[in-house]
C-alpha cells in the first residue's frame, strides 16, 4: 500500500471533524473521497498535506511512518495538492508559475529560458501540452488547472490531491481533466479527489470512500457500487428526484432589451442582449465562464452600468438604478462568487444571514435582535448549516455551508424576481436537492427566476427555457422539451449559432 492513514481523529475543542478515520491509497489508483459539506473530507486531506496536525492517529507512506509538520514536508515526500481556488499569479507566465520556488538559475539570476525548456519537457513527458510563455491571465480555467497539476508534477509529486477539481470547469474541460487523470494514473501517479459530483466519480475513480459527520460510512470499489448507493451513504437516506410541473406563466417580471457593454479593443462584452422572464418560470442561462453571463447579472442587479439598452423589472425602468433601488423594486440575488459578492468574510453568521433583512427587522433604527436571531436559526435548521454558533465568523465556514447561508438569506426575501447564479456551487448532493426544491417551490408560487449555472445537468433539470451565451451574445434559445446537452454544448463552444 502506497499510503495508509490509520485511526485519524481531529478535534477543534468540542467539535470533532474526523473520528477514527482509516484511508488508504494504492500506486496508480484514483481514490475519490466524497461526503456532504462539513463531513471532514478537506480536514482529512489538510492533515495529509501538513496543513493540520491530527489529534490522534498515524500516517504511513511506503510502509514507513511519516509526520508532516507543514506542506513543505509533504511536498518533499512526494505529496502535492491542487486547491479548489487556484493559487496562481495571473501576471506571470505558465512557466514562471510552474517553477516558482524551484527556479532554475543562471548564476544568481532566474533563468527564464531554461524554465521554459524544463516546462516544455515536463508537458511532453506527461502529455499535457501548454504554451510555457503564455500569461496565466490569458488562460481559460481548464488550462489554469492544468498549470496547477504541472506545478505539483514539477515538484516531484507521486500523490496528487485534487479538491473539487471540476467545480469551475465547463463540461468539456471537466471531461478533459478526467482523461488527464486516467492518463497520469496509468503512468504511476496516484490521485485523491475530493468531490460532490458522483457521476464523475463513477467515471474516473477506482475506489470511493464516503465520509459522514467525520466518520467513514463505506469504502467501495467503483465497479461494485452506483450513484444511488453512494448518495444514501453520504446523506443517510434515499434522495427524491425533484419533479417540475408544467409552467403556469404569468406577467413579464424582467425585460432586458438590447443591452450592450463595450469592452477593450472595440469588442463588446455584452452585444445587444434581449431576454424576458415571466412569473412562474425558470429561465436558465448556460455558457462557458467569461462569455458575458457575469456582466449580464451585474447589469440587472445594478453592479455595472450598461452602455445602451433598457432593463425593466416589474414594469419599472431600472436601467442605471442603484443596487438598493433595484432590490426595493423586487429583486433578490444569489451571487456567483460567494466571497466577492455574497458575504463579508469577517462578519458573523448572524450578520451575514441578516443582510438585506435588517430594514424590515428594525424599529426606529434599532435592530430587532431576537427576531433576527430566530430568523437565522431557521436558516440553520432548514438548510442544515454547520457552524459553531451564530457568532462564528463566516470565514471559518466551509464554502458549501456559506453558500447554503446565502441561498437561505436570499430565498427568504420572498421577492418576485430571483437571480440564482451558481446556486449549488460547492454544496453536497443533499443540499443541492434542497436548493432545487426551494427554487421549484418559488416557481410554483409564481416567482420569476433567472438561473445562471455552469452545471448543464442543473440547467436541464430546472429550466423551462434555456438561453446559451457565447462571446457576449445569445447564441441560441430552446424550450426545456427541445433542449439536449449536445445542442447546448455546441452553442456554448460557438458552433451552429442561431442568434
Amino acid at each position: 500500500m502506497l499510503l495508509q492513514m490509520s485511526q485519524i481523529t481531529k478535534s477543534y475543542g468540542s467539535l470533532t471533524a474526523n473520528s477514527n478515520v482509516d484511508f488508504s491509497l494504492r500506486e496508480g489508483e484514483i481514490h475519490a473521497l466524497v461526503g456532504e459539506n462539513g463531513a471532514g473530507k478537506t480536514t482529512l486531506m489538510r492533515i495529509l498535506y501538513g496543513m493540520e496536525q491530527p489529534t490522534a492517529g498515524s500516517i504511513h507512506l511506503r510502509g514507513k511512518e511519516a509526520v508532516f509538520a507543514n506542506p513543505t514536508d509533504a511536498i518533499r515526500c512526494g505529496i502535492g495538492m491542487v486547491h479548489q481556488h487556484f493559487m496562481l499569479f495571473p501576471s506571470f507566465t505558465v512557466a514562471e508559475n510552474i517553477v516558482i520556488g524551484n527556479e532554475p538559475k543562471a548564476g544568481v539570476k532566474f533563468d527564464r529560458k531554461q524554465a521554459a525548456i524544463q516546462v516544455e519537457e515536463l508537458c511532453a513527458k506527461y502529455r499535457l501540452p501548454i504554451d510555457p510563455l503564455k500569461k496565466v491571465a490569458d488562460c481559460p480555467l481548464g488550462l489554469q488547472q492544468r498549470v496547477e497539476i504541472l506545478k505539483v508534477l514539477y515538484q516531484g509529486a507521486d500523490i496528487i490531491i485534487l479538491d473539487e477539481p471540476t467545480g469551475v470547469l465547463t463540461p468539456l474541460e471537466a471531461k478533459e481533466l478526467l482523461v488527464i487523470m486516467k492518463s497520469l494514473a496509468s503512468q504511476g501517479k496516484s490521485f485523491i479527489i475530493i468531490t460532490h459530483k458522483l457521476h464523475e466519480v463513477m467515471e474516473v475513480a477506482d475506489r470511493i470512500t464516503v465520509l459522514r459527520d467525520g466518520k467513514i460510512t463505506g469504502t467501495l470499489d467503483a465497479s461494485a457500487t452506483n450513484v444511488e448507493e453512494l448518495s444514501k451513504l453520504m446523506v443517510g437516506r434515499e434522495l427524491a428526484n425533484a419533479s417540475r410541473a408544467a409552467a403556469n406563466l404569468g406577467e413579464t417580471v424582467l425585460e432586458v432589451k438590447d443591452i450592450s457593454i463595450q469592452g477593450g479593443k472595440g469588442k463588446p462584452i455584452l452585444d445587444r442582449v434581449t431576454l424576458q422572464v415571466k412569473a412562474g418560470e425558470i429561465v436558465g442561462i448556460a455558457g462557458i465562464s467569461g462569455n458575458g453571463q457575469s456582466e449580464l447579472i451585474q447589469s440587472i442587479t445594478g453592479l455595472q452600468p450598461t452602455d445602451q439598452g433598457q432593463i425593466r423589472l416589474m414594469g419599472k425602468d431600472i436601467t442605471g438604478c442603484s443596487v438598493r433601488e433595484i432590490r426595493d423594486v423586487g429583486l433578490s440575488h444569489i451571487p456567483e462568487d460567494r466571497y466577492q459578492w455574497g458575504a463579508a468574510k469577517e462578519g458573523t453568521v448572524l450578520e451575514n444571514g441578516t443582510m438585506g433583512h435588517h430594514r424590515t427587522n428594525s424599529r426606529k433604527g434599532i435592530l430587532k435582535g431576537k427576531s433576527l436571531r430566530n430568523m437565522v436559526d431557521g436558516f440553520i435548521q432548514q438548510f442544515q448549516i454547520k457552524a459553531g454558533s451564530q457568532d462564528t465568523k463566516v470565514k471559518y465556514l466551509s464554502g458549501g455551508n456559506l453558500q447554503k447561508l446565502i441561498v437561505a438569506r436570499e430565498m427568504a426575501q420572498n421577492q418576485p424576481f430571483l437571480i440564482a447564479a451558481e446556486p449549488t456551487r460547492g454544496v453536497d448532493i443533499g443540499a443541492m436537492e434542497l436548493i432545487h426544491d426551494e427554487l421549484l417551490k418559488k416557481r410554483s408560487e409564481q416567482g420569476a427566476i433567472l438561473l445562471v449555472s455552469s452545471e448543464l445537468t442543473e440547467i436541464l433539470k430546472l429550466s423551462d427555457r434555456i438561453i446559451v451565451m457565447y462571446e457576449g451574445r445569445i447564441a441560441g434559445e430552446l424550450s426545456a422539451q427541445e433542449a439536449t446537452e449536445e445542442q447546448i454544448s455546441l452553442w456554448m463552444a460557438g458552433g451552429d449559432s442561431h442568434a
